[in-house]
């Protein structure tokens, strides 16, 4: 045990990981168990291996991804063992005599052919997977994916229903003041929530720059692109939470934008629209009525921690001059018609993005109220919800 944990410290891990005992000490990825036992093959191939994945898509790629592995691998053993075997055999010390001819017809013709049959076994399934891969009609359900910098943000068309997912992680874990959490970096607030057993569409696009959505359990990467809708689907077959993350380098927080999937039975998933759509409701009688100070603020730091924090730092101290502070600033401090234009339509050719299609017209009122407020700004001033929702309207 000992002896594996030394050299092969990653095996070790990977065991600890899945509370099983080490028995065994040299695994196939794929494969059975060479001797011993403890240890399955599957514990292995994860930690080296793409993941098998929830659907049939992502199985049909996990299938692809083998088979030419194993190809390559035959590929490179008869290669290899044939050219090892010519110059052990073939060694000066033997006296072997070089061959003088230049051509050989039938190599020729085996070397040409034998590839193409190789191609050809590659492009027959590559052809097939790629073909449903991108065959997004019939879908049950149709969801808009935007990605803003670093944020993911779903519509449910036709539900009236509609949400942004950011980073759950404390800003304590990235900073290194505190223990780093089971899902660092792959926790988000507000999880996407799909059924399974339904071919779920998604469109996928961008508000800023490239980003991508990518789950590798459901075989889905697709890029969202400022301008232009791409489509994707998934049909999942097993509940479950699923994630992923970006995969495009979209900018300083690149690896601050998880994707996290909530997968509920049919049933399950009905009952949470539902409740949803009732969510929507609520919000929106919110936003008609009179909020106090104190509740603004107290919703407006929520805020400010999960959208507007990595930017302007926890403290509104920002990071000049990319991210100006806003302790004591005009904006934040001055004319407040101008601080909510700023939040709502962001600032042409700086990194302040708008916030109009982001945040609901309470989180706004909220946010703009608490950065008036909070670090000593103490202007007294709020912005009632009802003001920013009319604002949004016109």
């Amino acid at each position: 045990m000992s002896w594996i944990a030394e050299r092969f410290p990653r095996l070790a891990m990977s065991v600890h990981r899945h509370r099983r005992p080490l028995t065994a000490s040299l695994i196939l990825p794929g494969g059975a168990l060479l001797f011993g036992s403890g240890v399955t093959s599957s514990a292995l191939a994860l930690e080296y291996n793409m993941p098998v994945g929830v659907t049939a898509v992502s199985r049909d790629i996990h299938s692809l991804h083998m088979t030419i592995f194993w190809i390559c691998v035959v590929i490179g053993v008869v290669v290899f063992g044939i050219m090892g075997y010519a110059m052990i055999r073939h060694r000066k010390s033997r006296g072997a005599i070089p061959a003088t001819f230049h051509e050989n017809t039938r190599i020729e013709i085996l070397w040409t052919i034998i590839p193409l049959v190789i191609l050809f076994v590659m492009a027959v399934p590559a052809t097939a997977t790629l073909k449903d891969m991108y065959d997004a009609s019939e879908s049950a359900l149709d969801i808009k994916v935007t990605g803003h910098q670093w944020r993911w943000q779903y519509e449910y068309l036709g539900e009236n229903v509609a949400f942004t997912s950011s980073l759950a992680t404390p800003r304590e874990q990235i900073n290194n003041t505190a223990e780093k959490g089971e899902h660092y970096l792959l926790e988000v607030d507000n999880p996407l929530v799909l059924p399974i057993n339904r071919k779920v569409r998604f469109l996928t696009t961008s508000a800023d720059v490239i980003h991508s959505w990518w789950v590798p359990d459901f075989g889905v990467k697709k890029d969202a692109i400022p301008g232009f809708i791409n489509e994707a689907w998934t049909r999942i077959d097993t509940p479950g939470i699923y994630r992923g993350q970006c995969a495009e380098l979209c900018g300083k927080d690149h690896g601050f934008m998880p994707v996290v999937v909530e997968a509920l039975p049919e049933a399950e998933f009905d009952a949470w629209l539902v409740a949803r759509k009732a969510d929507v409701e609520a919000s929106l009688n919110d936003a008609g009525r009179d909020w106090s100070l104190d509740e603004l603020m107290e919703k407006g730091e929520k805020t400010y921690v999960t959208i507007c924090a990595a930017c302007h730092q926890p403290n509104g101290q920002g990071m000049p001059p990319a991210f100006p502070s806003l302790v004591g600033s005009a904006i934040v401090t001055g004319d407040m018609q101008a601080h909510i234009d700023i939040v709502i339509n962001g600032k042409a050719g700086t990194p302040m993005a708008a916030f109009a299609d982001v945040l609901s017209p309470v989180e706004l009122a909220a946010v703009i109220t608490y950065e008036r407020n909070a670090w000593g700004n103490d202007t007294g001033e709020l912005v009632q919800p009802a003001v920013i929702k009319e604002q949004l309207s016109q």
